[in-house]
């Protein structure tokens, strides 16, 4: 079971709400999804409906990036459910502690949590060029288009971890370039697991994935 100090400093940090998935978030996404579904082939490309167009063009103004028109398509969906069984079997070799060097352990929850939000970006209608041309490695910017089409996942500590992983590519060179060692933010590898775990969990609920064949949950063991 988790150290009480550990899960409860994660959790129950003051400024962190109760519930960082609300309910009316999920039925807002659901409901648009819906819409989308609902419209004809030819008309999916269309400006993104309400209330995710005006997020999304703050976003697109901010990074500089290309507009992405959101169309879902059942290849998209497919690939959307392969990415999330993919983020599970990476996060099972960090759960089972094969990655106990802290670059490693990092580099490895950088994919994890690029697998994880392009799940969600590509269910709700962006393309898999656009992700890898605007969303790279950039998984704080991947969490924040992803927040703006309905993912609500305000969890404040997996903000923080999503600026330190980006871009995750750093902590597969960490000690093998000649630079000061990036700044990892005091996260425990116990922290950590609990973060993705959540992550990975919220990926589940509002895509409506299924577990991967034969997932089962770890034991969620906090070890330093």
């Amino acid at each position: 079971m988790p150290r009480d100090d550990e899960k409860g400093r994660l959790m129950m940090s003051p400024g962190l709400p109760p519930h960082d998935s609300p309910l009316e978030s999920l039925t807002s996404r659901r409901t648009l999804l819906a819409a989308l579904a609902a419209t004809p082939t030819a008309t999916l490309a269309a400006p993104v409906a309400a209330p995710w167009d005006q997020a999304l063009t703050l976003l697109h103004d901010r990074y500089d990036d290309e507009p992405a028109a959101l169309v879902r398509t059942k290849e998209r969906r497919g690939l959307s459910r392969f990415r999330y069984h993919n983020a599970e079997s990476f996060f099972e070799s960090l759960d089972r502690g094969f990655f106990v060097r802290r670059d490693e352990m990092l580099y490895q929850s950088g994919i994890v949590v690029q697998l994880a939000l392009t799940s969600h970006l590509l269910d709700v209608g962006f393309s898999d060029r656009w992700n890898a041309r605007h969303i790279r490695l950039n998984v704080a910017k991947g969490l924040a288009y992803a927040n703006a089409t309905g993912f609500a996942h305000g969890c404040l500590h997996m903000a923080r971890l999503a600026v330190i992983l980006s871009p995750y590519w750093k902590w597969g060179h960490a000690y093998h370039l000649d630079q000061p060692r990036p700044d990892d933010g005091g996260f425990t590898i116990g922290e950590v697991r609990l973060l993705l775990r959540a992550l990975l969990d919220r990926v589940h609920d509002v895509t409506g994935h299924p577990r991967p064949s034969g997932w089962r949950r770890g034991s969620q063991e906090v070890r330093p």
